[in-house]
C-alpha cells in the first residue's frame, strides 16, 4: 500500500533518535556537536574525529568522487534504471524530458530526507571493504548480507538481484556537433543506437558511450564513482537498505555515466511511499558523499557507527532554512569560494579571537598571514652580503627551470603583450626625456638601454618576472638635473655619471648591510599609495597624449557640407603675402575671379612648401577628422583589451577556447583595431622607431667620460642628489619587489630582493657611463606581466571556479621582450603601421588593472555607495564604517600629496616623500586600534612581535576555558543549504 514504506522510516527513525536515558546513539553526536551539556567521547566518535583532523598531506587525501543517482522508474516496456542527477562538487539534474542536464547548483535538501538517511544506515545492511571484482558479487553479498530481522526470503532475494543487474539508462554529455548531427536522425533510430533494450543485464565492459562521453573531461584524474540507487518495487513490503564500501576501486562495467573505477555503493529499495521519498534520502546519500570530510570518515570507518558519527558531524554544519521563508525550488549558484577542510576542521585561531572589535589577540596572527615580514628572503644573517649570498643560494637550483618553464603558448601570448608595452613605454618616455634634456637622451638611447639593462635583468636577477622601465619618478630627477646644469654651466652628462656611479656605490652598501631587511615595514598602506601613484601616472599620460591630438590634427568645426563648392587650395610660388598658413577658418570667401596659379598643378603640399611656395584657400587647413578616429581607436582597444581578459569566465564557447582568447587578449584587441585603422585609410599617427644607430643628439658620444668639462669637486657634490636618487632606486624598486612576491601570487622560487638592487646598481653604472636612461622596477608593466602568465587549473568541476595555481615562473618571456626590443630598430618597416591610439589604450587598460588590483579603489568606491548597496568585504564585518573611510581619506591626502610633489618644482624631495610613507603608518597606530590595522592593513614587524609574544598564555587560557564556546560561536556556515518543508 502507498505509504507503507514512508511509514517505516518515519517508525524507524523515531526509534532512533537520542534519548535523555543515555543511548549509544547520543554520544556519536554529542562527540561533534557544539552541545551545551558535557558528555564523554565514545571510541567510534573518537575515530571519526581523529580521521576528522587528520591533515590533507600525502595519501591522506581524498580522491573527488564522481556519483550519480539511478532511480528505478516505471515505463510502458516495464521498470527501467534511469539516471536523473549527478555530483562532482555540485548537483546536476536531468531536466524534464531527459535530454538536457540543469546547471550545476548547491543541493538543497528537505531535513525530514536526512533523518531518513540516518535510519537507513543505521538499520540497513553495511559492508565495509567489500573485496569484489564484479557488480553481480557485490549484488550476491549485500542481499546475502543482511541482518536476520530483516533477511529476505530466497525468491525475493532472486528478483531484487535480476532488478539491480539491468542496464541503467545514461544521460551522457554530447557536444554541439553531435547534437546538430542527431537532428538528422529520427528519434528511434536514435534510440535505438544509443541504449540497449530495457531490461538488458549491465555490461561487464564500458559501453561506447562511456568512453566517448565529454563529461569525463570535468573529472580530474584520479577519481572515483559512487552509485546511489533507489526506487519503489511492489514486492517488497519493508525497505531494503546497503551501503557498501570497496577494499579498493573496482571498474564496474557500464553501471556509471563515466568509466571510473567505483568504491561506495547505496541501494534503497522499498515498496510505494510518498512522491518523490526515496529520491530524496538518494540526493541525501548523494550530497552527503560529496562532503570532504564526511568522505574522509567513509573512508576510513571500522564500523557502523563511526559513520553514524560521520553523519552526526555533517549534521551539526547544516543551515536550516525556515519554511516559507524561501522558495525550495530555486537552485542556489555555486559560490566562488569554498571553505576548505582544513578550515573547517581545525579553526584558525583568528576565526575564535577576533570577534570583538577590541580585541587586538588576532592582530598578530593576520600580520604573520599576509605580510612579507615573515618570509626567508628577509631574514638578516649578521655577516657582509649574507642576504645576497642566500639569494644566490636559493635561486640557483631554479636556473635552469627559468627556461624550460617557458615552453607553452601562453609565454608568446605575453612576449608580445608586453613586448608593445615596452616598445610604448620606451617612447613615450624617450620622447619625454629628449624635450626634457635636449635630446641627450632621446627615443633611440631609450631604447638600447631598455634593451640591454632588461637582457641583464632577466638574465642575473633573482625575480626576472620583473620588467626594468624608465619610471615618472626618475624621469621628474632627470629634468631637474639637467634645468641645474644649465642654470651652473655644468656638463649634464658628466654630471649625470658621477651621480650614477654615487648610487651605485650607496646600492652596493645597501646590499651589503642587507638593506632590504627593512622591506618588512612597506605594509599595505606604503605599497597601494605607491601602486596608485604609478597607475595614475599611466592613465594621465595616455589620456594627456590623446588629448593632445587634437592640437596637430585639429577638428573641423567650421566644416559646412554646403559650402564645398568654395573650398580650394592653391600653392602659390610668387605671392608670399597672400598665404593662407594662419587662416584656421574654413569659412567660404565671396565668389571672385580667381588668379591662375603661380606653380605648375600637381604640387603636394610638402613639395610646395619645399619649393618655398605658400598655400592659398580656404581649405589649406583642411585634415580629416584624425582626432575622432584617433579617439575610437583608443576607447575601443581599452574596451577590446577589457571584454576579452574577462572572456575566460564567459558562458560562450568551450572553456579551452575561452582561455585561449583570454592569454592571447591584448594581441587580439591590437590586431582588431590595427585591421579597423588600415581598413579606414587615415592617416592617424603611427608607432615611429629610429632606423638609425646613432645619438639622437649629434654633440654627444655613445661613451661619457668623468673628467673633462666639469670642475672636478662635481664628482664629491654629486653625492648630495645621489642620495636622494638611492632612495627614490630603493623605495621604487622594493616596493614593486615585494608587491610581485606577496603571498597571493603562489610564487614557488622565491624571491632576490638583495639580487635584484646588486643588479639595478650594476645597471646604473652602465647606463650612466654610456648617457642612457637610469632603470627601475616598473610597477604597473611587471603587474600586467604577472597576469598575462597566471596559472589555472586545467580541468574544474561543473560549477566550480579554475583553481589559481600561481604564475608560470620563468625568465625566458622577459628576456624575448627586451631582445625584441632592442632589434626594434630593424623592425620599423613593420611596426610603423600600429597607430599609436591603439597602444594609449593598452597603456589605459594596464593602467586601470592595476588601479583595480588594489584595496584602495575598493574603499574609495565605499565613499560613494550607501551602506545598504556595499558588498560584503572581510574588513567592513570587523571594522566600524567610519574608521575605513577615515583611513581611505588618510591614504587619499598622501597620494594627493605625492602626486602635487611630483608635478611641482618640489619634486626634488619626492624620494624622502616616499620614505615618509614608512613614518605616516606607524603614526596611525594612535589613531586606529592594532585590531583596525590588522584587516584595513598589515601590523609593522615590532608590533606584530610584540602581540605575538603576549599571545601564547592569552590563547592557552582562552582555549581551556572558552575554547567549546569560541567554536560554536565563530562556527563557519555550512556548504548546502537545508530546506524544511
Amino acid at each position: 500500500m502507498p505509504g507503507v514504506a514512508s511509514t517505516a522510516l518515519r517508525v524507524a527513525d523515531t526509534r532512533s533518535q537520542p534519548r535523555p536515558e543515555g543511548s549509544n546513539s547520543e554520544a556519536p553526536y554529542q562527540a561533534f556537536s557544539c552541545s551545551i551539556f558535557p558528555s564523554s567521547m565514545a571510541p567510534a566518535a573518537e575515530r571519526a574525529g581523529a580521521a576528522l583532523q587528520q591533515k590533507e598531506s600525502g595519501d591522506t587525501t581524498c580522491p573527488l568522487l564522481f556519483i550519480q543517482l539511478n532511480q528505478l522508474l516505471s515505463t510502458p516496456a516495464g521498470l527501467e534504471w534511469r539516471e536523473t542527477a549527478r555530483w562532482v562538487k555540485f548537483e546536476e539534474k536531468v531536466e524534464d524530458g531527459g535530454e538536457r542536464w540543469s546547471a550545476p547548483h548547491v543541493p538543497a535538501l528537505p531535513l525530514q530526507s536526512l533523518f531518513q538517511l540516518r535510519t537507513c544506515l543505521q538499520k540497513g545492511t553495511m559492508l565495509l571493504d567489500l573485496d569484489a571484482p564484479s557488480f553481480k558479487e557485490i549484488i550476491d553479498k549485500a542481499l546475502s548480507g543482511q541482518p536476520e530481522e530483516a533477511e529476505l526470503q530466497t525468491e525475493l532475494r532472486e528478483r531484487l538481484a535480476a532488478l539491480l543487474l539491468r542496464q541503467p539508462r545514461h544521460q551522457p554529455t554530447k557536444s554541439l556537433l553531435r547534437l546538430l548531427a542527431e537532428l538528422g536522425l529520427s528519434p528511434c533510430r536514435g534510440k535505438a543506437k544509443s541504449w540497449s533494450e530495457s531490461g538488458a543485464q549491465l555490461s561487464e565492459t564500458p559501453l561506447k558511450e562511456q568512453l566517448r562521453n565529454r563529461f569525463k573531461k570535468k573529472v580530474p584524474p584520479g577519481a572515483e564513482a559512487a552509485h546511489v540507487a533507489v526506487g519503489e518495487v511492489e514486492f517488497l513490503e519493508k525497505p531494503f537498505t546497503a551501503f557498501i564500501r570497496l577494499r579498493r576501486g573496482v571498474a564496474l562495467g557500464s553501471l556509471a555515466e563515466v568509466a571510473l573505477p567505483s568504491r561506495f555503493l547505496f541501494i534503497l529499495l522499498g515498496p510505494r511511499a510518498e512522491v518523490k521519498a526515496y529520491h530524496e534520502v538518494g540526493r541525501a546519500m548523494a550530497t552527503l558523499l560529496t562532503d570532504e570530510l564526511f568522505q574522509r570518515v567513509a573512508r576510513r570507518a571500522e564500523h557502523r557507527e563511526d559513520l553514524i558519527a560521520g553523519m552526526e558531524a555533517f549534521l551539526d554544519e547544516l543551515t536550516v532554512l525556515p519554511p516559507r521563508k524561501w522558495d525550495p525550488s530555486a537552485r542556489i549558484l555555486p559560490p566562488s569560494c569554498l571553505l576548505s577542510p582544513h578550515r573547517r576542521t581545525a579553526m584558525h585561531p583568528l576565526d575564535r579571537q577576533s570577534h570583538g572589535n577590541g580585541d587586538t589577540a588576532a592582530a598578530g596572527d593576520r600580520a604573520s598571514l599576509g605580510h612579507p615580514c615573515s618570509r626567508e628572503e628577509l631574514e638578516r644573517t649578521g655577516r657582509l652580503f649574507g642576504g645576497l649570498l642566500r639569494d644566490i643560494q636559493r635561486k640557483a637550483p631554479w636556473y635552469g627551470s627559468d627556461f624550460s618553464d617557458a615552453l607553452h603558448p601562453q609565454c608568446l601570448s605575453a612576449v608580445l603583450y608586453i613586448y608593445l608595452a615596452t616598445v610604448t613605454n620606451a617612447i613615450t618616455f624617450g620622447g619625454m626625456l629628449g624635450d626634457a634634456t635636449a635630446n641627450m637622451q632621446g627615443v633611440l638611447e631609450s631604447f638600447l638601454g631598455t634593451a640591454f639593462a632588461g637582457s641583464i635583468f632577466c638574465l642575473f636577477s633573482g625575480q626576472p618576472l620583473t620588467i626594468l622601465s624608465s619610471t615618472g619618478p626618475v624621469l621628474v630627477f632627470e629634468r631637474l638635473l639637467f634645468s641645474f646644469s644649465e642654470d651652473h654651466s655644468l656638463d649634464y652628462l658628466e654630471f649625470r655619471l658621477w651621480i650614477g656611479l654615487w648610487v651605485a656605490f650607496f646600492g652596493m652598501v645597501l646590499v651589503a648591510t642587507e638593506a632590504s631587511h627593512l622591506v618588512r615595514y612597506f605594509t599595505r598602506f606604503t605599497e597601494e599609495g605607491f601602486c596608485a601613484l604609478i597607475s595614475l601616472i599611466f592613465i594621465y599620460d595616455s589620456l594627456k597624449k590623446m588629448l593632445s591630438l587634437a592640437d596637430a590634427f585639429p577638428i573641423n568645426w567650421q566644416y559646412r557640407l554646403d559650402n564645398v563648392t568654395s573650398y580650394s587650395c592653391v600653392c602659390n610660388l610668387s605671392s608670399p603675402g597672400h598665404s593662407s598658413a594662419g587662416n584656421d577658418t574654413m569659412l567660404p570667401l565671396p565668389l571672385v575671379p580667381r588668379q591662375p596659379p603661380a606653380a605648375p598643378a600637381g604640387l603636394s603640399r610638402s613639395q610646395c612648401l619645399g619649393q618655398g611656395g605658400h598655400l592659398l584657400g580656404t581649405s589649406c587647413q583642411y585634415v580629416p577628422d584624425v582626432t575622432l578616429v584617433s579617439f575610437l581607436l583608443f576607447g575601443g582597444t581599452f574596451l577590446s583589451c577589457t571584454a576579452l581578459k574577462r572572456f575566460r569566465s564567459s558562458r560562450y564557447f568551450p572553456a579551452g577556447v575561452r582561455k585561449l582568447v583570454s592569454d592571447f587578449a591584448i594581441i587580439l584587441a591590437i590586431l582588431g583595431s590595427c585591421a579597423i585603422d588600415a581598413t579606414l585609410g587615415l592617416e592617424t599617427p603611427k608607432l615611429l622607431v629610429p632606423s638609425e644607430l646613432k645619438p639622437t643628439n649629434p654633440a654627444r658620444g655613445w661613451i661619457v667620460f668623468p673628467f673633462r668639462a666639469n670642475p672636478w669637486w662635481v664628482c664629491l657634490v654629486s653625492a648630495v642628489p645621489a642620495i636622494l636618487v638611492t632612495i627614490l632606486i630603493f623605495m621604487d624598486q622594493q616596493i614593486t619587489a615585494v608587491i610581485l612576491n606577496r603571498r597571493e601570487y603562489k610564487l614557488q622560487k622565491g624571491a632576490g630582493f638583495h639580487l635584484d638592487l646588486l643588479c639595478v646598481s650594476f645597471l646604473m653604472v652602465v647606463t650612466s657611463a654610456t648617457g642612457l636612461p637610469w632603470y627601475v622596477s616598473a610597477t604597473v608593466i611587471s603587474l600586467a606581466h604577472m597576469e598575462s602568465l597566471r596559472k589555472e587549473s586545467a580541468t574544474s568541476a561543473p560549477g566550480e571556479h579554475p583553481e589559481f595555481l600561481g604564475i608560470r615562473e620563468q625568465r625566458l618571456t622577459g628576456l624575448a621582450v627586451f631582445v625584441l626590443t632592442g632589434v626594434s630598430v630593424f623592425m620599423a618597416p613593420v611596426l610603423k603601421h600600429i597607430p599609436m591610439p591603439v597602444l594609449y589604450g593598452v597603456f589605459l587598460h594596464m593602467g586601470v588593472a592595476a588601479l583595480n588590483s588594489i584595496q584602495l579603489t575598493d574603499r574609495v568606491r565605499l565613499l560613494l555607495m550607501p551602506a545598504k548597496h556595499q558588498p560584503d568585504l572581510a574588513y567592513l564585518r570587523h571594522v566600524p564604517l567610519r574608521r575605513v573611510h577615515l583611513f581611505t581619506v588618510i591614504q587619499l591626502l598622501c597620494l594627493a600629496l605625492l602626486w602635487v610633489l611630483k608635478s611641482t618644482m618640489a619634486a626634488i624631495i619626492f624620494p624622502v616623500m616616499l620614505l615618509a610613507l614608512v613614518g605616516i603608518r606607524k603614526g596611525l597606530e594612535r589613531v586606529f586600534s592594532l585590531h583596525d590595522l590588522s584587516w584595513l592593513d598589515s601590523l609593522l614587524p615590532e608590533t606584530a612581535g610584540k602581540e605575538a609574544e603576549g599571545k601564547q598564555p592569552r590563547q592557552r587560557k582562552e582555549e581551556e576555558s572558552n575554547g567549546e564556546e569560541s567554536e560554536l560561536m565563530h562556527r563557519r556556515g555550512p556548504e548546502i543549504n537545508v530546506s524544511v518543508n
